[in-house]
């Protein structure tokens, strides 16, 4: 049985499905693809049906050589269930997916996907949108770092 890992931010189209792809890169590259599934959500409902954000796409093809696949969903409180681990990319965000909670009950399966990293201090990813390609970078940056510490503990639980 597969290791379920989400990955939510607000929209779901810019840190999110790069999380989920990133991740779902390096568990190909360690031949774990038939063990661990991802996916990603957002937690609003902004941008439901949409591609990634051609921006945070164009990083993740410059950076890691990878296309962003995968469209915008909402998070839903089903999810507290279908998935192992959720992975919020701020703490407003870790905020809203623990309210979805109310019995309080999923609460040990949300945690801060900065938690993971090694590399870097930063304790959020960033919201890139209404900034520059520099913000796009960082993010890709953060999360191959995050990524690869979240692989490392999957591989140990």
């Amino acid at each position: 049985m597969a290791y379920k890992l989400l990955f939510v931010c607000l929209g779901n189209i810019c840190r999110s499905p790069s999380a989920e792809n990133i991740m779902n890169h390096l568990v190909s590259q360690a031949g774990l693809s038939d063990r661990i599934y991802c996916d990603s959500a957002g937690t609003s409902s902004y941008h439901i049906g949409s591609p990634s954000d051609r921006r945070m796409s164009a990083a993740a093809v410059s950076k890691l050589g990878i296309k962003l696949l995968g469209q915008a969903r909402q998070f839903q409180t089903s999810d507290f269930q279908e998935f192992d681990l959720i992975l919020a990319m701020d703490k407003d965000n870790y905020k809203n997916i623990l309210a979805v909670d109310s019995s309080g009950q999923y609460h040990h399966k949300v945690r801060l996907i900065c938690d993971f990293c090694s590399r870097h201090t930063l304790k959020e990813v960033p919201d890139p949108y209404y900034g520059g390609t520099e913000g796009f970078n960082q993010v890709i940056d953060l999360l191959i770092d995050a990524c690869e510490g979240l692989l490392e503990y999957v591989n140990s639980v």
